[in-house]
């Protein structure tokens, strides 16, 4: 019959058309099911590795804790001498996983608390004072920050910026580069700024000291200072060394001395070691800064040691012009200032003089709540920067 043949058709239609729908709901199930299943295997490994993490930590806590000690003398047995930090020596063995060439004399090792063989090698120690002595790894004072100073500049590169930039060409003309360099002259003059400058340019680490913290309280910190000092500069070479002040560690020996005077000869006698030792400093310049050179023991200038000394003296009308550039060139300046008076006026006054002169010319200028500075501004600034005195008033006797 006719109207049953259509029901049948209709009825199967409508079965395939729901088979069809069911796979459909059967695959986004399972891609989701897949999804939901490589997102808890991600938790897993996540778990996995914090609880490792964990385990590693919690092993680390249950260690036994370590002394400290120094090596003394290695043995050829393959044991060391060492001096614990709790005072007695002891004859020790070395664990098979530390390389005996990295163990030397002097170095710092950790010891097990219970068999004292040495399980780890330390870094070496470094004074707080000594850390807080390296300023930066590159200065930001390039020579366009100098004015003046040509002769002075040119020297310090043949004998600083050269030996560390270029150090095969004194190997090919056979002669060792200058070991220090010695800068004098009045304070001001741009001795410290001619040194971070000259660190700038070569990309290396400017460790500056002022020697008066060389002097120390008790017998041998001053010594053990300046040992440090060379040896943080060894590690970080390329370095720059800049001992400033120098004649408050430097100063001429006495026979009668107090023990105040001798353990600063102690200090001294460390820093003449040093300078010219046995063993070389490599990529180490070394660089004082005095203004009282006439005071320094002579063991100290005698060649092999501060082998060049350099001279800084007030700047002339050129130098003071470049000087003045330099300081103004970031400042809102009328266009009517005289230059060639303010150079008339500035007459024996130092780059330091000049740059504070810049400085209270702007504070007049704010001072009246100006965003430009005048000729008046720099008369008064002039004015005051006299009247409280300037390197002009150093003692004649000083370069005697």
């Amino acid at each position: 019959m006719p109207g049953t043949t259509d029901t049948k058709d209709e009825g199967s239609v409508d079965d395939s058309a729901y088979s069809q729908s069911y796979t459909r709901h059967l695959e986004r199930r399972l891609r989701a099911l897949e999804t939901e299943k490589q997102i808890l295997q991600a938790e897993r490994s996540r778990l996995e590795k914090e609880t490792q993490t964990l385990r590693t930590e919690l092993e680390k806590l249950r260690q036994s804790p370590l002394i400290t000690a120094s090596i003394i003398e290695l043995l050829e047995d393959g044991r060391a001498i060492v001096k614990s930090s709790t005072g007695p020596n002891f004859v020790v063995h070395v664990a098979s996983s530390i390389p005996m060439e990295k163990l030397q004399p002097g170095a710092m090792v950790a010891l097990n608390q219970r068999s004292f063989a040495i399980t780890q090698e330390l870094p070496p120690s470094r004074d707080p004072i000594i850390r807080a002595m390296e300023i930066e790894e590159a200065p930001d004072v390039s020579y366009t920050d100098i004015g003046g100073l040509k002769q002075q500049l040119q020297e310090i590169k043949e004998t600083v910026e050269l030996p560390l930039l270029e150090p095969e060409l004194f190997e090919k003309v056979g002669i060792e580069p200058p070991k220090g360099v010695l800068l004098t002259g009045l304070p001001g003059t741009g001795k410290t700024l001619c040194a971070r400058a000259v660190a700038h340019e070569t990309k290396a680490t400017f460790i500056r000291v002022i020697g008066s913290e060389l002097v120390q309280k008790f017998i041998g910190e001053g010594a053990r200072l300046v040992r440090e000092i060379f040896m943080m500069a060894k590690e970080k070479a390329p370095a720059i060394i800049f001992v400033d002040e120098l004649d408050a560690v430097g100063s001429h020996r006495l026979d009668i001395a107090t023990s105040g005077d001798r353990e600063v000869q102690r200090t001294l006698m460390q820093l003449l070691s040093e300078l010219d030792g046995f063993e070389t400093r490599g990529q180490v310049a070394v660089l004082g800064a005095t203004n009282r050179p006439d005071i320094l023991d002579p063991a100290l200038l005698r060649p092999g040691r501060f082998d060049r000394i350099i001279e800084f003296p007030l700047p002339d009308e050129i130098s003071r012009s470049e000087i003045f550039k330099i300081h103004t060139r970031g400042m809102n300046i009328e266009g009517n200032v005289d230059f060639n008076r303010l150079l008339a006026a500035t007459k024996d006054r130092t780059g330091a003089d000049i740059k504070s002169i810049c400085t209270e010319a702007g504070m007049f200028a704010i001072r009246e709540k100006r965003t430009c500075v005048t000729q008046k501004d720099f008369q008064m600034a002039i004015s005051k920067v006299q009247e409280r005195g300037g390197s002009d008033n150093a003692p004649s006797s000083m370069y005697a």
